[in-house]
């Protein structure tokens, strides 16, 4: 049996991808997607065809609209191959922006049922700033689930636990990577790997505390750097995992154990955050201030690049 197979026993995987044409061969479950990724895809020449049709199809539409026509056509691809669901990502540079990413979480879930999805089927995902974590707390309640993404922060977890959110995304990869240019010569890769990974101790913090207490969101690990974060999170609800990863684990058979689930830890106090304590413990942890400013800086960018993309496709 190889790992992956080892893996699917104890966590539900999601592939990691907006390359739906590669998902069959993995079996995933789920698929996420976000800005970075539906760019890389609309890059490679496979999947021209598939953006020139949506744009010629909307081509009177704003550039908004048509954005979103060409991320649930990407979704509506990978339903085809997935058996569950498939995360679609609001843009970034609404992040601060409560209502415009309610109402847009709302446009996109109408797209999907115009399509003949049922809403159970796909995850609204939005960053999760103060206010995208109120925005997805009344999507919630509208019946549409959500994914709360670039999660760092013991506090965000907790803050969209309280908003009542079907399912978080914490960052391994970039915890780790943040951490180890912060030590820089005297960071020990081998004493911070697998448990020790400060990425894969606070994705398990979170994870124990929810179940601790009860709480229902799901907690699916994300942006991962190599197999062993991976292992080491096994019996975590869900992963989210690349292609190259996925194959990595596919080529591998050595046994591991499930590492979530058993022995929850010391137990957490339950905790709750207002506005003003969630913003000064937010605030309190450079890593996760300097690593949620920064993806959503990135996402932005490339939200930009696939805006530029489409313009040029709309007016040639």
């Amino acid at each position: 049996m190889n790992q992956l197979q080892q893996l699917k026993q104890h966590s539900t995987v999601v592939a990691d991808t907006g390359d739906f044409l590669q998902l069959a061969r993995f079996a995933p479950q789920d698929a996420t997607t976000n800005p970075s990724l539906i760019l890389k895809a609309v890059l490679q020449p496979e999947y021209a065809p598939l953006l020139e049709s949506t744009v010629a199809a909307h081509q009177s539409a704003s550039l908004d609209d048509i954005v979103d026509q060409v991320l649930v056509r990407f979704g509506l691809e990978i339903l085809k191959v997935v058996p569950g669901r498939v995360s679609t990502e609001v843009d970034a540079r609404l992040s601060f922006d409560r209502d415009a990413t309610v109402a847009r979480g709302r446009r996109l879930i109408a797209l999907y049922e115009a399509a003949g999805v049922q809403r159970e089927r796909v995850l609204i995902k939005v960053a999760a700033t103060w206010e995208g974590i109120q925005a997805a707390r009344e999507l919630e309640k509208d019946g549409i689930f959500c994914n709360l993404t670039l999660l760092f922060a013991f506090c965000q977890a907790v803050a969209c636990a309280d908003a009542n959110v079907r399912l978080i995304s914490p960052f391994v990869g970039r915890i780790y990577d943040w951490h180890k240019k912060s030590q820089g010569a005297a960071w020990d890769e081998a004493a911070r790997s697998l448990s020790n990974d400060p990425g894969v101790q606070s994705v398990t913090r979170i994870f124990n505390y929810y179940k601790q207490h009860g709480i229902a969101t799901q907690v699916m690990g994300a942006s991962f750097r190599n197999v062993g974060q991976i292992t080491a999170l096994s019996g975590c609800d869900l992963l989210t995992i690349s292609p190259d990863l996925l194959a990595k684990l596919e080529a591998a058979d050595a046994p591991f154990e499930r590492a979530l689930g058993g022995d929850l830890g010391a137990a957490q106090p339950a905790v709750t955050y207002d506005e003003a304590a969630f913003r000064y413990a937010l605030n309190d942890d450079a890593m996760a201030t300097e690593k949620l400013a920064e993806g959503i800086r990135g996402f932005a960018v490339d939200a930009g690049k696939l805006d530029a993309m489409i313009e040029k496709l709309r007016t040639r």
